[in-house]
């Protein structure tokens, strides 16, 4: 995932206030957020910024395929390690001989699980990062070599 500083240097830094936000490291913060999407830059629809926008499109992902934490695992990434599901406290207090030691879960409140070669979500309202006392875990993030998981 990017951040807004890379995201910021792929914009046209023209500060125009056409999106709405008052400069484009305003804008890049937004996009990063998912409060705007691309499409919402007038001037990177323009011939001389298509590159730009192509790249852009490419490293946002749509909010579509996030959970409803804002999880999204990129399964063309995952390569079924685990680290996640051991590393997720969540999973370690749900199910703390199972997946907390390293197995495979044995509970069906975990959060994340392995199958058929990559990570799956279940129980996502669980998740540290959703509902009224969430938290900035972060986890399930660090532990992937893959970086097949991020939060929106």
């Amino acid at each position: 995932m990017a951040n807004a500083l890379e995201i910021y240097q792929l914009l046209p830094k023209t500060n125009c206030k056409q999106c709405g936000k008052a400069t484009c490291m305003a804008f890049a913060a937004a996009l990063l957020s998912r409060e705007v999407v691309v499409d919402d830059c007038p001037p990177l629809k323009e011939d001389k910024f298509k590159d730009k926008y192509e790249k852009l499109s490419e490293i946002i992902t749509p909010a579509g395929e996030a959970s409803e934490s804002g999880m999204i695992v990129h399964t063309e990434k995952c390569i079924g390690c685990g680290n996640c599901v051991v590393a997720c406290p969540v999973n370690v207090a749900e199910d703390p001989h199972g997946a907390g030691s390293g197995r495979a879960p044995t509970s069906d409140n975990v959060i994340l699980r392995v199958e058929d070669g990559v990570v799956r979500l279940s129980n996502v309202s669980q998740c540290r990062r959703f509902g009224e006392n969430k938290i900035l875990c972060n986890g399930c993030i660090v532990t992937c070599p893959t970086k097949a998981i991020e939060f929106v």
